[in-house]
């Protein structure tokens, strides 16, 4: 249950699978960026109310996007990764930008910003 006091649902991020990703993330307008999770990952479940804060304070500008690497690995191999959580930032069918581990929000916004200038915090 979300209210109106900033508490987060992850129903904000919605997932994509090996057969999806092409049509959700690669054929994106806009940039997009990709969560590669697991259940049993802990920081994984750290970095998910940052992204959900990320993504609806971004709506409309950024895509955000969680794969289970566990029930996806077509997709995790085709990228190379190895570590959890991995966000890769994608524009224009291309990864530019990788950030792994989690972090909070400030400094994932520092983390793109190199790729997406407007995102960077004041």
């Amino acid at each position: 249950m979300t209210t109106g006091t900033g508490s987060l649902s992850t129903t904000h991020i919605p997932s994509v699978t090996d057969a999806t990703f092409a049509t959700e993330v690669l054929a994106s307008e806009l940039p997009a960026l990709v969560d590669f999770t697991a259940a049993w990952c802990a920081p994984c479940r750290m970095i998910t109310p940052v992204l959900a804060e990320l993504a609806r304070q971004e709506a409309g500008r950024i895509k955000i996007v969680q794969l289970d690497v566990d029930s996806n690995p077509r997709t995790q191999a085709t990228y190379g990764v190895l570590s959890m959580p991995t966000l890769l930032l994608f524009r224009a069918g291309t990864p530019v930008r990788s950030v792994v581990g989690a972090r909070p929000l400030r400094r994932l916004r520092q983390d793109l910003a190199p790729e997406l200038p407007w995102i960077a915090p004041e």
